[in-house]
């Protein structure tokens, strides 16, 4: 008799999925609200009257720092790359667009919603496609 357990089935993988989509999905609004959701002062320069903001440099790369991180870890868990590219883009995006769209005077939040939307693209498949090579290594030498 064969006391193994089996691999667990599609239902089980599409539940896996869809968890772990949710708290991506949270985690990535987190990321986007504790680094830059919660910023809107602008700084004005006194001798130019130049405005900058609402984000610090420094800011902006926390925020990516931890977003890298989060892709990393969805990704070792075992989250595919069309569950972590996807969930992290849109949710990141839709949260800007949103607190650009209640302060923007100018009409160009969309303009800046596009290049979160190209920039959460292609830095999230990258980030996710460097991780699934090193998991997948990884899964290599341990056999």
């Amino acid at each position: 008799m064969d006391h193994r357990q089996d691999a667990p089935g599609p239902a089980a993988h599409r539940v896996r999925s869809a968890l772990g989509a949710l708290v991506l999905a949270g985690l990535t609004l987190a990321t986007w609200w504790s680094w830059l959701g919660s910023d809107t002062t602008y700084q004005i320069d006194p001798v130019t009257g130049h405005r900058t903001g609402p984000y610090e440099p420094w800011q902006v790369a926390g925020c990516v720092l931890c977003l890298v991180v989060l892709a990393v870890a969805g990704t070792m868990i075992g989250l595919p790359r069309w569950v972590v590219v996807p969930v992290m883009s849109v949710v990141f995006t839709v949260a800007w667009s949103a607190a650009a769209i209640a302060t923007d005077r100018s009409g160009m939040w969309g303009v800046g919603a596009l290049m979160v939307a190209i920039g959460m693209v292609g830095g999230s498949y990258a980030v996710v496609s460097a991780a699934d090579r090193a998991r997948t290594a990884l899964a290599r030498r341990q056999r």
